[in-house]
């Protein structure tokens, strides 16, 4: 009965945390798009490391001037770890992948972050899933892959991919950690903590490259710029990770299985590109695959 009891409490959280790590999704499904517009102009390394310590920044003066809760000395390695794979890790990987491969392309392989998410989550915590889950996981991933492959469009391996490939790896090491840790410290907090850290690195670098290289672009790729600094860099964090938090790090994560749809979606609106109604269909075939595997139980080790 207990058991049953704590099931029904626990619905409204797992809901709350599905619904943040959409919004959360939504905020990152223009990340690859703006940044391929953006360095077209501006060079991937300043891109790079400019978003980080601008975000860094802000997050300092966040902290300093809200008081922000201050992580717990047993924390601080997961601060760490979330900072070097969201604050740096997939920043710099995924940049220098845009500047070689479009980002329909990149979202390929960008949607093997949910299924390596969860993989992690389970190796490194011990998150527990049922049989269940772990299949709607696979086939919701097979069906991103699957859609984006059905051009039959055939790309060969290189620097872009391996580039992207190892954000992937890097990103979902990110999420782990930082989805982990905000269930102590709230997701506004990780994110601040975990920009802030990254600042003595990036801030330097960011003033070298500068220094060496003035960057000069239009103002459209500096509104791209704009973006990937203040929501995919920090906004965006505030509800994906309080998300992860709530309804748990591998269950939030398979939503972002949807975010190459709401790229098409955001591509058809902004750049009036033509949505094809197979698009909807595989978009309503993932819907289904999370919303049946969000029935298994999960058991926590």
């Amino acid at each position: 009965m207990s058991t049953a009891v704590h099931a029904i409490d626990a619905r409204p959280r797992v809901g709350l945390g599905l619904f943040l790590g959409l919004l959360g999704v939504i905020a990152f499904s223009l990340t690859l798009p703006m940044t391929r517009y953006a360095v077209a102009e501006l060079d991937p390394w300043f891109l790079a490391f400019g978003r980080m310590s601008i975000a860094g920044a802000i997050s300092a003066l966040v902290i300093v001037a809200s008081g922000v809760r201050r992580p717990a000395r047993a924390d601080w390695p997961l601060v760490l770890w979330a900072s070097v794979g969201v604050v740096i890790g997939f920043p710099l990987m995924s940049s220098l992948a845009m500047k070689h491969i479009p980002a329909n392309h990149g979202a390929i392989i960008n949607g093997a972050v949910p299924f390596a998410t969860a993989l992690l989550a389970a190796l490194w915590f011990g998150e527990r899933h049922s049989r269940r889950f772990w299949l709607c996981a696979a086939i919701g991933s097979a069906l991103v892959i699957a859609f984006a492959l059905r051009g039959g469009e055939a790309h060969a391996f290189g620097f872009g991919e391996a580039a992207m490939l190892a954000a992937v790896a890097i990103g979902a090491v990110g999420y782990v950690a930082g989805g982990r840790l905000s269930a102590r410290l709230g997701g506004i907090a990780v994110i601040l903590w975990a920009l802030a850290v990254a600042l003595p690195v990036t801030a330097p670098i960011t003033l070298a490259l500068v220094w060496n290289a003035p960057p000069h672009a239009g103002a459209a790729a500096w509104a791209a710029f704009g973006y990937v600094t203040l929501i995919s860099q920090l906004i965006g964090f505030f509800a994906w990770y309080n998300g992860m938090a709530l309804g748990g790090i591998a269950r939030v994560g398979q939503v972002q299985l949807l975010q190459a749809f709401f790229t098409i979606g955001f591509a058809a609106l902004l750049f009036s590109e033509r949505v094809e109604p197979v698009t909807w269909l595989f978009a309503a075939a993932v819907v289904a695959t999370i919303a049946i595997g969000r029935t298994g139980q999960r058991r926590n080790a």
